[in-house]
C-alpha cells in the first residue's frame, strides 16, 4: 500500500510539473499562475502547492528534471567520442537539443543571472546541478587527455561550463532561422577554443601562466 501511495504521488507530482511546462510555454512564466497550472493538471489548487510550494520549486524542478534525463545521453557521449572536440560538441549539442522544445522557459528564465536570486544557474541554490554538470566537462577533460598548466589546468572544466552558458544564452535570443547563427558560433568559438588549448603549452606563454592562475583564482573566490 505504502509503494502505491508513494506511485501515485509520484505520478501526482510529475502530471503537474508537465502541466506547469504548458503553461509556462503557452502563457509565460511571468505570467502564468499557480491556480493555471493546477487547472491544466487537473488537481486542486492546494495540491499544487502541496507538491510544488511555488513557480520557484516548478522551475527548480524542471531543472533537475532536465539533468537526470541527459545524464545517460551525456555518458554515452563521452564514452563513445574519441576526441575532445567530439565530447565537447557532443554533450553541448545535446543540451540545445534537450532544451529546444523549451527554448522560450529558458529565455523567461535567462532574466535569473543574479547569483543571489535562487533560480539563477550560479546561485547556491542550483550548486548541486551546477556540479553535475561541470563533472561531464571535467571527465571530458580527463578522458581526452587534455594538459595546461598545473595553475590552469582544475579550472578548465569550469570555464568550460561558462562557455557553454554563454552559448545557451545566445541561443535564447538567436531569433535567426533554426538558430543558424548559434550554430555558427558554437562551430567557430570551439575551433578557436581548441586551438589556444594547444597554443597554452608553448615555452613562449610561461610568463602567463601564473598571472592567469591567480585570477582565476580570484575569480573563484579561491585567493
Amino acid at each position: 500500500m505504502a509503494r502505491q501511495a508513494t506511485r501515485k504521488s509520484d505520478a501526482t507530482r510529475a502530471r503537474i510539473l508537465e502541466a506547469a511546462l504548458r503553461v509556462f510555454r503557452e502563457r509565460g512564466f511571468n505570467t502564468a499562475t499557480m491556480r493555471e497550472i493546477a487547472a491544466e493538471a487537473e488537481v486542486a489548487v492546494g495540491a499544487a502547492y502541496y507538491y510544488f510550494d511555488s513557480k520557484d520549486a516548478l522551475v527548480m524542478a524542471f531543472y533537475e528534471l532536465s539533468q537526470e534525463q541527459m545524464a545517460p545521453a551525456q555518458d554515452r557521449i563521452l564514452a563513445s567520442s574519441k576526441t575532445f572536440e567530439a565530447r565537447l560538441r557532443g554533450i553541448i549539442g545535446h543540451k540545445f537539443e534537450h532544451f529546444a522544445p523549451n527554448r522560450a522557459l529558458v529565455g523567461a528564465l535567462s532574466a535569473h543571472i543574479d547569483p543571489e536570486h535562487p533560480l539563477s544557474p550560479f546561485s547556491p541554490a542550483t550548486a548541486k546541478i551546477r556540479d553535475q554538470d561541470v563533472a561531464f566537462f571535467a571527465r571530458a577533460v580527463t578522458e581526452s587527455g587534455v594538459r595546461l598548466p598545473p595553475s590552469i589546468q582544475p579550472y578548465l572544466p569550469r570555464l568550460l561550463w561558462l562557455y557553454q552558458m554563454g552559448l545557451l544564452l545566445f541561443w535564447v535570443y538567436d531569433r535567426s532561422p533554426r538558430q543558424a547563427h548559434t550554430a555558427l558560433l558554437f562551430d567557430k568559438t570551439l575551433r578557436m577554443m581548441l586551438l589556444a588549448l594547444r597554443w597554452a603549452g608553448l615555452p613562449l606563454l610561461r610568463p602567463l601562466y601564473r598571472p592567469a592562475g591567480e585570477l582565476l583564482k580570484t575569480i573563484y573566490g579561491e585567493a
